[in-house]
């Protein structure tokens, strides 16, 4: 293998969006433990990332915001668009890890980063900045839309990268197909290895006896029947009281400014908390939302790493999906996504997800042994990417 150049003190963990989405927290928490070396986090958050569970786990640094300064945006706009350095930008906002601060291994926090358009050209220029320097580049865990690999750009910034982690079989197959299988390697998503801790529950939780129910502004936004997604929830909820004694838990999986999901959450509670069989559960670290999850009878969820916290905790799971990441992870689970997984843009009725319930709770014991029979092996497949990056930092092929 070729050779690295950069301190080989630390590791550098990058593309973090901050801890006020529990599904960062959760990866970043998880990787942190597999590391052979000590980690620095660049964080888009340095105080949400101090207020969970990230605090005192690694050295923790907040990017450098260009378009918080006036002059210093307009001077990278200039360095970008007029005298065509776009990694300009990248290398004031990663300050502290590149240049004389480079690390020899760099990892970019994957998940479904390269799903988002708007995302994409950040991590291209972030890849081009510290594998340009002479670094090590990897993507860890990553979901990324098949189509997307059609791209010769994509496939471009992919070959940078020394080694590619897909979390799912899907994304790893077209990853395959593209060219890039010399690369590319299929393991679990870190998070699933996440600690569960048990928290003292709400009046009115039945511990073994309640449907946990996550739901996002992110899912509503991709509907494709405005109001459909809620409507769907309330007559969820509806039909749970009605036929079955079990109880509700309403539990958020990222509370950021722009897409919190607490939003929706509460509107549910406060039109059903008058029956004392529905409970909210605040805002915790991603640790202690898993403890919460683990105590549920069933979960239904949008938010993609709530339902790694249910699964991972043997919990029969419904996701309610719009992407790849989704299918893939149900589908390497349970050998198939159809009914494990409820496409958003598919529902045209409010009974959608109460009928996709029915079929979960007759389904639940067939589901759980299911979880128990394949969860240990699936975990030991996700620790493997600790000693994937020790060989990778000894010269070594990944396996």
């Amino acid at each position: 293998m070729r050779r690295y150049h950069g301190k080989k003190d630390k590791i550098v963990l990058y593309m973090h969006a901050g801890s006020g989405n529990h599904g960062c927290e959760a990866i970043v928490n998880t990787v942190i433990r597999m590391l052979p070396r000590p980690a620095i986090v660049m964080t888009n958050s340095l105080a949400e990332d101090e207020a969970y569970s990230l605090k005192g786990m690694a050295m923790l640094i907040e990017e450098r915001k260009v378009r918080k300064k006036l002059l210093v945006h307009a001077w990278y706009y200039l360095k970008e668009r007029v005298l065509h350095d776009p990694e300009a930008g990248m290398r004031y906002r990663f300050h502290e890890v590149c240049g004389r601060n480079l690390r020899q291994m760099n990892i970019s926090i994957g998940g479904d980063n390269y799903c988002y358009a708007e995302l994409v050209k950040e991590l291209k220029y972030a890849n081009r900045l510290f594998s340009g320097q002479g670094a090590m580049t990897v993507l860890l865990g990553c979901s990324i839309e098949p189509e997307l690999l059609s791209d010769p750009d994509m496939i471009e910034d992919m070959r940078r990268y020394t080694c590619i982690i897909a979390r799912e079989s899907l994304t790893w197959q077209a990853l395959c197909q593209a060219g890039l299988k010399e690369k590319s390697y299929l393991v679990p998503d870190p998070a699933f290895l996440l600690f569960s801790r048990k928290l003292p529950v709400p009046k009115g939780f039945q511990e073994g006896n309640m449907v946990g129910l996550n739901v996002s502004p992110m899912v509503v936004e991709r509907e494709s029947s405005p109001g459909i997604t809620m409507a769907n929830y309330r007559k969820l909820i509806r039909h749970i009281l009605e036929e079955t004694d079990m109880g509700v838990a309403l539990i958020p999986h990222v509370v950021w400014k722009t897409s919190d999901d607490r939003t929706v959450l509460r509107a549910l509670f406060r039109e059903f908390q008058s029956t004392g069989r529905v409970v909210m559960i605040e805002d915790a670290d991603c640790e202690a939302l898993k403890g919460y999850i683990s105590r549920c009878r069933l979960f239904i969820g949008a938010r993609t790493h709530s339902t790694i916290a249910a699964y991972s905790s043997l919990v029969p799971t419904l996701v309610l999906g719009y992407s790849v990441k989704a299918r893939g992870i149900a589908l390497d689970l349970f050998g198939t996504w159809e009914n494990y997984v409820l496409p958003v843009q598919s529902l045209q009725r409010e009974e959608e997800l109460a009928e996709r319930f029915e079929w979960l709770r007759k389904e639940e014991g067939r589901i759980k042994k299911r979880l128990e029979a394949v969860m240990p092996a699936y975990l030991e497949r996700a620790r493997q990417t600790g000693r994937m990056l020790e060989r990778l930092l000894e010269g070594r092929s990944p396996m």
